[in-house]
This record gives C-alpha cells, sequence and structure tokens, in this order.
C-alpha cells in the first residue's frame, strides 16, 4: 500500500531515513529564510495561516496536494511507535514508525492514532478553560451546533470526558482523511471569520487556538462516526519538562494563570 507521513516542521531537523516519511516545512509563506524540505506554500494551501494554525497547514497541504492511499501528519519532535522507546534523540528518532511496520497495522484498520492522553483531575473542557482562553472553543460549539448538530453531542461529551487523542496526530486512509478535512476545516473557517467580527485578540502563544481546538475535535469527528482505529505510542524525540508542566497546570488550576508557553 501507498503510505506518506507528512513531518510537520519549521527549521531543520535530523528526520527518520524511510521514505514513508515527507519532511514538510510549514509557514513557509511567513518567512524569508527556507529548509531544504517540501514547503506548505505550494500547490494548494494555506500557509499563510501557520502562526494561528500552527501544523494544521500541513494537514491541509497533505490533504489537497498528495493521493497517496493512506496519509498521514506527524511532528517533527514526535512521532508513532511500535513499543516502547528510550534512549538520547537519535536512538529514539532511529524507532519511530517504519514502512514495513505501518502496512502490517493497516491491513486490520483504515485509522492510526496515538494513544490517549488521560486528564485524572479535570474534564478536557475544563482543563482547557483552566489553561487557555476558552472563548474559541465555546464558539466552535456554536458553529457545530448550528451547521453540523449531529456532532453537537459529542462536542458536548467534553464536558465529561477526561482522556483524548492529542498532538494531531493521524494516519488515515486517504478518502477518510478528505471527509474529516472536510468538516475539519469548514468549522475552523468559519471559527476564524467569527473570532475577526468579534475582534478578539490573544498574544503570539494563545494565538495558535485553532489547532488546540482541532486537537479536541478529532474525537469528536471520530467517535460520531463510529470510526475503528488503532492506537500507536507517541513518542517525544526531545524529553517532555513534567516538572514545568506540573507546575504550569497547578498554578492555572488554583490561580487561574494561563499557560505562557509549550513544554
Amino acid at each position: 500500500m501507498d503510505v506518506k507521513i507528512v513531518i510537520a516542521t519549521h527549521k531543520e531537523y535530523e528526520m527518520p531515513s524511510d521514505k514513508m516519511y515527507l519532511p514538510l516545512e510549514v509557514g513557509a509563506a511567513c518567512r524569508e529564510r527556507h529548509t531544504d524540505y517540501q514547503k506548505d506554500d505550494v500547490g494548494e494551501n494555506i500557509s499563510a495561516k501557520n502562526p494561528g494554525f500552527s501544523e494544521l497547514t500541513g494537514l491541509y497541504w497533505a490533504w489537497k496536494n498528495l493521493d497517496d492511499d493512506y496519509v498521514g501528519l506527524v511532528h517533527y519532535r514526535r512521532y508513532f511507535a511500535k513499543g516502547r522507546v528510550f534512549g538520547n534523540p537519535k536512538e529514539r528518532l532511529e524507532k519511530v514508525l517504519t514502512s514495513d511496520q505501518i502496512s502490517e497495522i493497516l491491513e486490520d484498520t483504515e485509522i492510526i492514532l496515538p494513544g490517549v492522553r488521560k486528564y485524572y483531575i479535570e474534564n478536557l473542557y475544563d482543563h482547557y478553560a483552566h489553561t487557555m482562553y476558552v472563548e474559541p472553543l465555546d464558539m466552535t460549539g456554536e458553529i457545530i451546533q448550528e451547521r453540523f448538530p449531529e456532532y453537537h453531542k459529542e462536542f458536548l461529551n467534553l464536558h465529561k470526558r477526561k482522556s483524548a487523542h492529542m498532538f494531531n496526530m493521524m494516519v488515515m486512509k486517504k478518502e477518510v482523511l478528505n471527509d474529516y478535512c472536510e468538516w475539519l476545516f469548514a468549522i475552523l473557517f468559519e471559527l476564524e471569520r467569527r473570532v475577526s467580527e468579534k475582534s478578539l485578540k490573544y498574544d503570539e502563544f494563545h494565538g495558535r487556538f485553532y489547532g488546540r481546538v482541532s486537537e479536541l475535535l478529532l474525537d469528536v469527528y471520530i467517535r460520531t462516526n463510529g470510526l475503528k482505529y488503532k492506537e500507536l505510542k507517541a513518542v517525544s524525540i526531545e524529553p517532555v519538562n513534567w516538572v514545568k508542566k506540573g507546575g504550569s497546570f497547578a498554578r492555572a488550576k488554583i490561580t487561574g494563570k494561563k499557560y505562557e508557553s509549550s513544554f
């Protein structure tokens, strides 16, 4: 089977050697100096929206410009892997999912997702509201209720669920990806219009809310349509600072102070 997994990146980085992977410079339209990778500002694209849409400009580019049987999205510092992965960044990179491994997995499924992230203390909506500005998420719910009402019940379950498939990582059969992206970007483009209409302003970090909202919408789409999938471990090539992350969450929960950076 023909599989292509786009690696969203904004800079030169050590990349997997497997030809299944396609490093893609996202937000290429927003900078003058470029990498030698494929750029997301050619063909049909939304590269200029990258400051707000983050890796989603890469997903959009893959949707519109790739015709492989299966298409996926990962990040230059986060990949799928089969089994546990240890070691330094180079050793971790050598253990990411290979084309041989994915061919075997895709014999039994049309979708691969990362394992769910569990939020033990609070539900998904409350976690978002404590750490980010919640207005765009609320507006997203309004859009879904108006334009895609069959998805609204599952959107409301964000107030109950405490786990989700995060990171905007997936591999999907192209026909499934086409339908998902039609739905997702219709919502996000309308959200963009309404945010502009209301003149909501956020700093650079919080302005990337389109990507964060889409993380929560993936399961809304998957669960509403009853789609089957397989989960693989999401592996960070560089270590995550869990102490900093935990401290930031505690401050957000107790004092209402929003996150100020990624971890």
